[in-house]
């Protein structure tokens, strides 16, 4: 088995000649592919500098005569990309591995995107314990913390390298994993939707389904959105889009405009409700922003500040809903659970307040298209019949 390495050997080619040894005596070769540069490769590469700028569609003279570093490590993350792509699709590795700052982050991670989920991927950083959504993206990247920067070979440096290859062979010397051919349906869910999702799970997988829940965090909603997208499940039950909330209001749980659009362009059976549509995601109280400090506020703990949604901002999100709805290529349904649509939504809770909810509800009415059934119960989102109802919708269709 072999180790695609994306790697910079101008500045960082000790660091990884040592990582080639840790993986060599893990039993596993490697593929080194150098993007660097700045200076002269410390080794030699299976993969020159030259082949990655080609990649890119562009050359390694045409880089290095603009003197752009910015431009340079564009190009390089995109060629990179490229050839990972091609070669693991040539079966030539089976996992990847990279390390470095910025720009070895940058040019690494963009390759791990391009690859399957499944595939093991490490990135060791000196950027992994920050946001590292904009490197993770949707893909299942393992962000290890460099702890210290990636600059000669100190104890620290060298025990996190060490980790890094040793996690590596153990991903790769997994036993093989046996799945069911069961057909997959996607659910969302948060916290406060919960019992929700839950209960109808159970009722889809006592008919032979397989249910993968994706939580509504934002990259939640975008990697629901691409394996809707990409055809890999037959069925939607989007119960929970409170994304929707933050992308409209400025939240920080946002999954993009896209939100609630692939089960309609791909004609994939969805049944949609109002999970968590009372609520905007902030961080720590103290980084809500000022304009926001009058607003409804609840502390859902330490590091997670939710916001009160207003009537005028629900009957957008209404409107909204309806519309993407309306758009669609395949059946679909928007259940209403006219008694709250979050845990903290309940006559005596925190974000309990009637005419918000029928700001939403209405805004539902009017925009909703024909062709779509906008069913209203008379249960909150967490009664066990709001669930069964959502299943058996879906499975009437699937």
């Amino acid at each position: 088995m072999k180790v695609f390495l994306p790697a910079t050997l101008d500045t960082k080619g000790k660091e990884f000649a040592w990582m080639k040894e840790l993986l060599r005596a893990e039993g596993l070769g490697t593929i080194v592919a150098d993007a660097g540069v700045l200076g002269p490769p410390e080794f030699p590469a299976e993969i020159t500098r030259e082949e990655v700028f080609a990649a890119a569609g562009t050359s390694l003279r045409e880089v290095l005569k603009t003197s752009d570093r910015g431009q340079a490590m564009q190009a390089a993350a995109r060629g990179m990309a490229a050839l990972a792509a091609r070669l693991h699709q040539a079966g030539e590795f089976q996992g990847i591995l990279g390390m470095g700052g910025s720009a070895g982050t940058t040019i690494a991670t963009q390759a791990m995107r391009a690859l399957p989920i499944g595939l093991p991927k490490i990135m060791v950083s000196t950027l992994a314990s920050g946001q590292v959504r904009p490197f993770v993206g949707v893909s299942d990247i393992a962000m290890l913390h460099s702890v210290v920067d990636i600059s000669g070979l100190n104890r620290i440096c060298q025990t996190v390298l060490a980790n890094a290859a040793g996690a590596m062979a153990g991903m790769l010397k997994r036993p093989k994993l046996h799945f069911s051919g069961k057909p997959l349906i996607g659910a969302t869910m948060f916290g406060v939707t919960t019992p929700c999702v839950d209960q109808a799970r159970k009722i889809l997988e006592a008919k032979e389904f397989e249910v993968m829940v994706f939580h509504a965090t934002g990259a939640g909603g975008m990697t629901f959105e691409n394996f809707l997208r990409d055809g890999l499940l037959q069925g939607s039950l989007d119960l929970t889009t409170t994304e929707l909330a933050d992308e409209l209001v400025g939240g920080i749980l946002s999954a993009g405009p896209d939100r609630l659009t692939a089960a309609a362009r791909r004609g994939i059976p969805q049944v949609i409700s109002l999970g968590a549509l009372d609520m905007v995601n902030f961080g720590p109280m103290d980084t809500v922003p000022e304009k926001f400090k009058q607003r409804k506020l609840y502390a859902h703990n330490a590091n997670v500040t939710l916001m009160r949604t207003t009537p005028e901002e629900n009957d957008l999100l209404g409107k909204e809903i309806a519309m993407k709805a309306s758009a669609s290529k395949g059946k679909t349904a928007v259940l209403a659970p006219l008694r709250g649509v979050s845990a903290l939504d309940a006559e005596g809770k925190p974000f309990y307040w009637p005419e918000a909810n029928q700001a939403l509800f209405s805004s539902l009415r009017l925009w909703m298209s024909p062709e779509v059934e906008l069913i209203e119960l008379d249960l909150h989102i967490n009664d066990p019949a709001f669930a069964q109802a959502a299943a058996e919708k879906l499975l009437s269709w699937i």
